[in-house]
């Protein structure tokens, strides 16, 4: 799967040029995207390109190519908080946050540094679960200078707590860089897992991406519902047990 990302890469983001691409109607909030470990603007520009026509007021995370936390990562933590608090006062809304890769871990974290201001977190091939093994993520952070040492036992259990807002998980099983099981949300009443057939790559650019964020960004404040699809195998975090009723008579 990892020697195969770049071509299917390629192909989700011919797919996403092919045919007309539906939009939602949105109701202008602001909208973050953070990119994921060894990307920037660029990476996520289709992505943001569709939010806007949306009609959300989407931003970039302004800190240009993610090559990991620098310094001490709560203080850099709060310093992007700042900026989502700045947002909030500006456009008188709370902000959502859409976090891909490396970039979903950053939105989870500011949701629980500044809940007051955040809506919602839809995070697409985070593995907050499984930071430390079974993905390559880790193998690349080490090639661009990133410090490890920070990401204990702790740090990683921390990580794995869900905001305290809707929370949506973004994820594909034939994902090449990370494990999707790492990407999967406990059973909450505001939280989900959809699946989705990607690369990891391509993640910012696949249509059904493309589609499931903006549908669920396109949700009313306060109304948040799991996401529903026809003929998709979805993984709802949300989905209650069900016990076979009996034929009636």
């Amino acid at each position: 799967m990892l020697a195969t990302e770049p071509l299917r890469a390629i192909l989700d983001f011919c797919g996403s040029r092919v045919g007309h691409l539906p939009t939602v109607d949105g109701d202008g909030h602001p909208v973050v995207v953070y990119p994921g470990l060894g990307a920037g603007a660029l990476t996520t520009s289709h992505l943001r390109s569709h939010l806007k026509q949306c009609t959300f007021t989407v931003h970039d995370w302004g800190k240009g190519v993610n090559t990991g936390p620098e310094g001490v990562f709560d203080d850099w933590l709060d310093m992007l908080a700042e900026r989502v608090r700045a947002l909030h006062a500006l456009h008188g809304r709370k902000v959502s946050l859409v976090g891909w890769s490396l970039g979903g871990v950053y939105a989870r974290e500011l949701a629980k540094f500044a809940p007051g201001s955040v809506r919602q977190v839809i995070t697409l091939a985070t593995p907050f679960g499984s930071l430390q093994g079974a993905n390559h993520a880790g193998t690349i952070f080490k090639m661009l200078g990133g410090d490890t040492s920070q990401l204990t036992s702790e740090m990683q259990e921390r990580l794995r707590l869900r905001p305290p807002v809707p929370t949506t998980s973004v994820y594909s099983k034939s994902d090449g860089l990370v494990s999707w099981r790492g990407c999967l949300e406990k059973r909450a009443p505001q939280a989900e897992n959809i699946e989705v057939d990607a690369s990891h790559l391509g993640m910012t650019t696949h249509p059904e991406v493309l589609r499931i964020v903006a549908d669920r960004l396109a949700q009313p404040e306060g109304g948040w519902r799991p996401y529903r699809r026809q003929r998709a195998a979805i993984t709802r975090a949300t989905a209650p047990s069900r016990s076979r009723k009996s034929p009636a008579r």
